[in-house]
C-alpha cells in the first residue's frame, strides 16, 4: 500500500514545476526537519523546479537549522499553480500557513492518527516514530532517482531525534534505526545536533530547579506541573521553553503519566496541555479536551481550573485502571 502511495506522490512531484511545503503551527523538530529535509532532496533532484518552504514561524531551539521564507513572497496566483505538500500535520486547522488552501493539489504526509483526512493524496503511517522517518523511507524507496546530501540528512536526523525522544519512544522500531543509519552514513554531525538541542542556559537550569520543587502528584501517580504566566514572565520563557517542562517529569518511578499545563499569554487565556506517558495511552484523554496526538505523547487545550481538574481526574482514572490490570510497570 505505502509503495503505491509513495509512487503516486513521486509522480505528482514530477508533474509540477512549483512545489510548496507546509507544516503545523508551533513548529517542532519533526515538522521543521521533515519540510527542510524533503525540500533539500527535491532541490537536489530537480534543480529546474521551484521548491519552497513558506512559513514565517520562528523557533529558538531550532534556529541552528535556519529559517524559511515568508508566506507573502508568492502571490495568490502563484500559490494556485503549485503542488502543496503538508508534512507532520494531522488536521488542516493546524497548518501554519493558511494559503496552503490555494494550491491546485494537496498531498498529506503524516504519522499522527488520521482523525481528519485531507488532501488529494494522503500518506499516513501511524506506526512511524516521526514524519522525518517517512521522508527517509520515501528517499530510500526511490534512491535510484532521488538525491540526498549531508545537509538534508542533518535536517531529517534532527527531526527523528526530537520526535522519538532520542530513540526511546515505543514507536521506535528496527526500521527507525535503519533509516537513522542511512542518514548517519552521510556524515550527520551528531555532536553539533545534540549540543544545539540539549545544551541549556544557566537561567533555564535555574528555572528547572524552581519547577522541580513544584511537581505535584495525583492519588494514582499522575505527575503534573502548572507553568503560570507569572513564571513565564519571571524567567523570560518562550512558549517552547515553557512547554519543555513536561520532560522534567519523565523519570519519576511509579508515575506513568505526566502532564504540563502552560498558561497562554494571549487574550483568550487558554492553557496548553502537554501529556506524556509510559505504557499508558493518553491521546484519548487529550481528545476530550480539544486535542489529540500519539498514544504516549499528546496535546490539548483547557480553559479554567474546572477543566484542569477534569483532565487530571480523567488521566488519574486511566492510570488507576492500567495499574490494576497490568504488571511489569515501574
Amino acid at each position: 500500500m505505502s509503495r503505491d502511495v509513495m509512487q503516486s506522490i513521486l509522480q505528482k512531484i514530477k508533474e509540477y514545476d512549483r512545489i510548496l511545503l507546509f507544516r503545523h503551527t508551533r513548529c517542532d523538530g519533526d515538522c521543521v526537519g521533515a519540510t527542510k529535509g524533503l525540500a533539500r532532496i527535491l532541490k537536489l533532484t530537480y534543480p529546474e523546479k521551484e521548491i519552497r518552504i513558506l512559513d514565517g514561524q520562528r523557533s529558538s531551539y531550532l534556529a541552528f537549522l535556519g529559517y524559511d521564507e515568508s508566506p507573502d513572497v508568492l502571490s495568490d496566483e502563484e500559490y494556485a499553480t503549485a503542488l502543496g505538500l503538508v508534512l507532520d500535520t494531522g488536521s488542516e486547522r493546524r497548518i501554519s500557513n493558511p494559503k496552503y488552501a490555494l494550491c491546485r493539489e494537496l498531498i498529506k504526509l503524516d504519522h499522527h492518527i488520521d482523525r481528519e483526512p485531507y488532501g488529494n493524496i494522503s500518506w499516513v503511517e501511524e506506526h512511524r516514530s516521526s514524519t522525518c522517518e517517512m521522508v527517509v523511507a520515501f528517499y530510500t524507496a526511490f534512491s535510484d532517482e532521488l538525491k540526498i546530501d549531508r545537509e538534508a540528512a542533518t535536517y531529517l536526523f534532527t527531526g527523528m531525534v526530537t520526535d522519538s525522544g532520542r530513540f526511546r519512544f515505543r514507536e521506535v522500531s528496527g526500521e527507525t534505526m535503519r533509516m537513522a543509519a542511512t542518514l548517519l552514513d552521510l556524515g550527520v554531525p551528531t555532536d553539533r545536533i545534540y549540543a544545539n538541542l540539549y545544551m541549556q542556559d544557566y537561567a533555564l537550569l535555574k528555572f528547572k530547579a524552581y519547577v522541580l520543587r513544584r511537581i505535584r502528584m495525583t492519588e494514582n501517580g499522575v505527575a503534573y506541573l502548572h507553568v503560570t504566566r507569572a513564571m513565564q514572565r519571571r524567567f523570560h520563557l518562550t512558549h517552547e521553553q515553557a512547554g519543555a517542562v513536561v520532560s522534567h517529569m519523565d523519570s519519576i518511578k511509579n508515575s506513568l503519566i505526566w502532564i504540563a499545563f502552560i498558561d497562554g499569554m494571549g487574550k483568550d487565556r487558554a492553557t496548553r496541555v502537554r501529556l506524556r506517558s509510559r505504557f499508558v495511552t493518553v491521546n484519548e484523554v487529550a481528545e476530550q479536551f480539544r486535542g489529540g496526538g500519539h498514544e504516549g505523547a499528546s496535546g490539548a487545550t483547557v480553559y479554567g481550573k474546572r477543566e484542569v481538574r477534569a483532565l487530571l481526574s480523567m488521566a488519574d482514572a486511566r492510570l488507576q485502571e492500567y495499574k490494576e490490570t497490568h504488571e511489569g510497570w515501574l
